[in-house]
């Protein structure tokens, strides 16, 4: 008995199907699978031979040609201004425009001994000066470095520094005169609570690459670094610690630091990060 074989697909299955002359199936074969079905067993020799002949016959089918996909080009800033260009950014600028109370309200308060907020943002802002000054020494080594940079929702990256070790966001804690001890996920000063000092210097790191990378079109590493001012110890008992720590005359260390970025990358990074717009647009 000679069988006719037609394939058909629908529905997702890809099947052959041996018929009689008169067009009655008898049998079908799962092309994906191998898998052979007889309908009419006395037909079951017929069908498995033909069957079996045709799936050996089928070409292995052809994988499609993906097209390479084009990266897209970054976004472009701007032509910068001088409004927008934060290289004219002191250390502490952010701070700095802060008012506080009156000359006699803070005499009072002090003689209640009763903390004020502005004292608060005194301390940060000694804090980011020194250090300021600290990495301002950097540029003589290749160094690039920002101060104060105001993100979208107020969040203020205190120093960037950038240079041919690398791309560093520096986070300024004043404690003077105070003990500080730093763990793998924590913070303590004078044994007091524990700080989410580390969990944030990550947070900002992140956010600050994400800025970087949009508009640089390349990767880029950004180092989370936690800089301590006026501390009588620093003890650092961390083994897994992601985030570099030092006091505010330590980050010399940064300086030799190389093999990370090219001359031009420093540039471009640079140029990206002294531009305002890049950080309001986040």
């Amino acid at each position: 008995m000679e069988l006719k074989v037609t394939r058909w697909k629908r529905y997702g299955h890809d099947r052959l199907y041996a018929n009689l002359p008169d067009g009655t199936a008898v049998g079908w074969a799962d092309v994906k699978t191998g898998e052979i079905a007889v309908l009419v067993i006395e037909y079951r020799d017929d069908v498995i031979a033909v069957l079996t002949d045709h799936l050996r016959n089928i070409p292995e089918p052809v994988p499609e040609q993906q097209t390479p996909r084009t990266p897209e080009a970054p976004p472009l800033l701007p032509p910068l201004t001088a409004a927008d260009d934060l290289s004219t950014n002191r250390p502490g600028e952010s701070l700095l425009d802060k008012s506080g109370p009156g000359l006699i309200k803070r005499v009072v308060l002090r003689l209640l001994r009763r903390p004020a907020e502005w004292d608060s943002w005194r301390k940060g802002l000694a804090g980011e000066q020194r250090v300021g000054a600290e990495l301002n020494r950097l540029e003589r080594h290749g160094w690039r470095v920002l101060h104060s940079i105001l993100v979208a929702d107020k969040v203020d990256v205190d120093h960037l520094l950038i240079g041919p070790g690398g791309v560093f966001s520096i986070n300024t804690k004043h404690h003077h005169k105070r003990a500080v001890w730093v763990g793998d996920d924590s913070v303590k000063v004078d044994h007091g609570k524990s700080e989410p000092y580390a969990r944030k210097s990550r947070a900002e790191a992140k956010r600050v690459a994400g800025v970087l990378e949009r508009y640089c079109g390349f990767s880029v590493a950004v180092e989370p670094v936690l800089v301590f001012v006026g501390v009588t110890d620093l003890k650092v008992v961390a083994t897994q610690l992601s985030v570099r720590v030092y006091r505010e005359r330590e980050v010399a260390a940064l300086a030799p630091l190389s093999g990370v970025l090219t001359a031009e990358q420093v540039e471009r990074v640079y140029g990206v990060a002294r531009h305002r717009q890049a950080w309001i647009r986040v």
